[in-house]
């Protein structure tokens, strides 16, 4: 499609007009006139070619007139609109950093696995609006909710443990995380929540925070890591050493289930590396709402054929004024 940057200028062809007129006033006071009693004489007798093609220099000059005025509006080429479709929504990760996170039943342990898996299936979701939230003790919104991949991943590789005091606050994350979602545009919104533990501390009650999730329409996927049995846990000795020692798996899988339960999510346990990969890939394929996406292409200046055309009817027309159509004095 043709359009162009400046179309404001195409105004300026309108000047043609008056030239026009100047040149034919012009052309009849150029030459003196007699008058005769009778043009009978002259009947059939045809205009010269050479007197013709001297109009032909006044038309190269408007033409190339013209072409400068094209060239100034900037003509340009631009593909029309297209639309496709894609599958967006609104989604937010929640994710426990507390302690325990530590414990080396995944590789190489469960945060570092977690953060693993959150950055891929962060990377694969390119028309979602994302955000994270982290939580111990306490609640922290780690990337309020964005379409910058970059800045989520990399935020999501830098997380450590010690960023937050240390606790297991479930409450508090999901309501921190429902704060953050609940003005998004998406008609679907989601919130994975993935801790390893059960609620310990914290203002906000796990249940009443699934609650307001679901008076708000938001959907909250629950994950509990941890394998079953045993699982090293790191912990401090009398000489300040952190020592790995194997520990019960406590995980609140009543609290989480029915959270999901209540929001109208799933609740997933994962009990290694590969299941909580098959975990994220699951709500991957679940969260998917079609949406319209309009694309155009990259638009293209095609003003220089505008401006070698301009130049060459100028040089044209210098070189049949200064030949074929010399005027002698």
């Amino acid at each position: 499609m043709i359009q162009f940057a400046h179309p404001g200028l195409l105004w300026l062809l309108t000047i043609l007009i008056p030239l026009i007129v100047w040149y034919i006033v012009k052309r009849r006071n150029a030459y003196p006139s007699i008058s005769v009693s009778s043009t009978l004489p002259f009947k059939g007798k045809r205009t010269p070619l050479r007197a013709m093609m001297l109009h032909g220099l006044f038309l190269l000059r408007l033409l190339a007139i013209a072409c400068v005025i094209v060239m100034l509006a900037r003509p340009q080429t631009r593909d029309s609109w297209r639309t496709s479709q894609t599958e967006g929504t609104d989604i937010i990760l929640a994710l426990d950093i507390s302690s325990s996170m530590l414990a080396r039943d995944f590789k190489p342990d469960r945060l570092e696995a977690a953060k693993d898996v959150a950055n891929k299936f962060v990377s694969g979701r390119e028309a979602d609006n994302m955000g994270l939230v982290i939580f111990a003790a306490e609640s922290f919104t780690g990337m309020p909710m964005t379409t910058d991949r970059a800045a989520l991943t990399n935020y999501i590789s830098s997380i450590e443990m010690g960023m937050l005091d240390d606790g297991t606050a479930i409450g508090d994350g999901l309501a921190t995380a429902i704060n953050r979602i609940k003005d998004g545009k998406a008609k679907s919104k989601s919130i994975i929540l993935l801790t390893d533990g059960s609620n310990n501390t914290g203002n906000v009650a796990p249940l009443t925070a699934a609650e307001i999730a679901k008076k708000l329409g938001i959907k909250v996927y629950t994950i509990g890591v941890g394998k079953n049995g045993n699982a090293p846990y790191p912990m401090q000795n009398m000489f300040g050493r952190i020592e790995y020692v194997s520990t019960p798996v406590v995980i609140d899988e009543a609290t989480l289930k029915e959270i999901a339960s209540v929001t109208g999510g799933k609740y997933f346990r994962a009990t290694d590396n590969r299941v909580l990969k098959d975990v994220f890939e699951e709500i991957d394929s679940l969260e998917k709402t079609e949406m319209d996406i309009k694309h155009f292409s990259h638009t293209e200046d095609n003003y220089l054929i505008w401006a070698l055309a301009a130049l060459g009817l100028l040089v044209l027309e210098m070189a049949l004024r200064k030949t074929m159509l010399r005027y002698i004095p």
